[in-house]
């Protein structure tokens, strides 16, 4: 199994024990995604300590005040860190008013380019934004691979898969109020479907009230499975297969 997003140094538990307990799990793979310049170094130091780990290098929209070219040059120098899987994740969130939309678009624009440079994939946060995120990406990211992590979106569902754009599911998808994204789960095309946990955020509903881990993951994708209407070893077999297409793993 594998956690295509996961925030290790926003855990509480030593990344060394994070690490062990998705091991015991199943959890061979996880991608450890920065927000800032601080926890980009953190991501790529976690994927040189640990052969299982990757890292995700960019600013997300919450941290995207004063986005500049200073700030796209580093950026680019982490990204041609050999342990750096992805860009991002960027994108647009106007639920918190922590960034100016302008300042937001600028960051956004400027990964896009920067995956499309590397030739990395793009992961995108979205929230409180979905039709300005999807004509962003239209504008911009044609011919970039595109990760929407954390899944959220689903009465757009028709448009992103037209667009070939990758579906990750976090563990939101498990909770009980959430029937339309797990229908969206259920038919998102098998070469398109990750799974995450966005820890220490969005725990499974299995294990609702812990404060997530990659080990988790393991809840969702069975969750996934189910609505799928397939064993657990299929999925995980499946989407151990496209994070190794898509990450390089």
């Amino acid at each position: 199994m594998i956690d295509s997003h996961t925030h290790l140094d926003s855990c509480e538990p030593p990344n060394a024990e994070l690490v062990a307990a998705a091991a015991g799990a199943g959890v061979t793979r996880i991608l450890t995604v920065g927000m800032d310049a601080a926890s980009n170094r953190t991501a790529l130091a976690a994927a040189e300590a640990f052969p299982q780990v990757r890292a995700a290098v960019g600013r997300h929209p919450n941290h995207a005040t004063g986005f500049d070219d200073a700030d796209l040059a580093d950026l680019r120098a982490l990204a041609a860190h050999p342990r750096c899987a992805a860009i991002g994740e960027t994108g647009l969130d106007f639920y918190r008013d922590t960034a100016p939309a302008a300042d937001q678009q600028r960051a956004f624009e400027a990964q896009i380019g920067l995956a499309r440079e590397t030739g990395k994939p793009l992961v995108i946060h979205t929230r409180d934004a979905a039709e300005p995120t999807i004509a962003a990406l239209r504008e911009h990211a044609a011919g970039v691979t595109v990760v929407l992590h954390c899944f959220s979106m689903p009465e757009h569902l028709g448009a992103c898969l037209q667009e070939g754009w990758w579906c990750s599911f976090a563990g939101n998808v498990t909770y009980p109020k959430a029937a339309e994204l797990a229908e969206a789960a259920a038919r998102v095309p098998a070469d398109r479907l990750l799974v995450e946990t966005d820890a220490p955020y969005l725990t499974p509903q299995a294990v609702r009230g812990q404060r997530n881990q990659p080990a988790f993951v393991a809840h969702t994708a069975r969750f996934v499975a189910e609505r799928r209407g397939i064993g657990y070893a299929e999925l995980d077999a499946l989407v151990e297969r496209n994070a190794a297409s898509l990450f390089g793993w």
